[in-house]
């Protein structure tokens, strides 16, 4: 009998699979100030072996690969690893191999790899807690998990508008967490999380629904919520008249105890 759990992992390689290659072309994705700050990091502290955990278009591995020795690409989406293989041999990295498989549940050994990293992957991850126990097991002593990921404001009604607006773009959807959320998940697992690093992303709209093919039926609802938010919502997420608008991520760097 197939566990409940199992219909998320599902609907999320239906919703990607498809869209592997938008993803991997996409210009939001493909670039910004938290994949910078991430090349800094390596660049600063080269490592040997790197996991890219829900990888996606593989934008993340493409980043790392010139400062790791070898980076694994990891994600639900078989159609995703291909575009990332193929995206890896177009820009002559050879120190990428990917592998398909549940964030909750890592086909590694303990203490194997040097950094995790992952962008933009867990709010679709259906057990965030068991998701980063893994992070934290496969990591060695001292190892660093790098977080990068879209988070919720504090205040309830901006956080009850983002997850709304996410969940009807996108179904398999799950939650964008606060930073104070963030904190305490990572130290649940055993890592010592840093100062979070923020930024703001500017989603054009006709993109960002485009970008997961978003039903016909929903975009015209999208419309309306952002049309008709309170003064303080759109405030905050500069929504602009064509329906365009501006959300939080960030970069948490998380160290494993010794």
């Amino acid at each position: 009998m197939t566990q409940p759990h199992d219909s998320q992992h599902d609907l999320v390689v239906q919703q990607f699979g498809p869209r592997a290659a938008a993803y991997a072309s996409s210009p939001t994705h493909a670039a910004g100030p938290d994949l910078a700050a991430f090349q800094t990091i390596l660049r600063d502290a080269p490592v040997e072996r790197l996991l890219d955990l829900g990888c996606g278009g593989g934008h993340a591995s493409f980043h790392a690969a010139p400062h790791a020795g070898a980076v694994v690409a990891y994600d639900l989406s078989a159609a995703m690893l291909g575009t990332v293989a193929t995206g890896a041999v177009a820009r002559g990295l050879s120190n990428i191999r990917t592998q398909q498989g549940r964030a909750e549940q890592l086909p590694f050994p303990d203490r194997n790899f040097d950094m995790v990293a992952s962008r933009y992957s867990a709010h679709h991850w259906r057990q965030v807690p068991m998701a980063l126990a893994e992070a934290a097991r496969v990591l060695r002593p001292g190892g660093r998990m790098v977080m990068m990921d879209v988070f919720a404001p504090a205040d309830p009604l901006l956080d009850t508008f983002l997850q709304t607006v996410e969940m009807v773009r996108d179904p398999s959807h799950v939650r964008d967490y606060s930073l104070a959320e963030w904190q305490a998940l990572l130290q649940a697992a055993g890592l010592v999380p840093g100062e979070a690093e923020t930024y703001r992303l500017r989603l054009e709209f006709q993109s960002w629904v485009d970008r997961i093919a978003s039903p016909e039926s929903h975009r015209p609802a999208l419309r309306s919520l952002l049309a008709g938010a309170a003064a303080e919502v759109k405030q905050h997420f500069a929504v602009e008249a064509d329906g365009s608008f501006t959300i939080d991520t960030m970069l948490v760097v998380a160290t494993k105890k010794s």
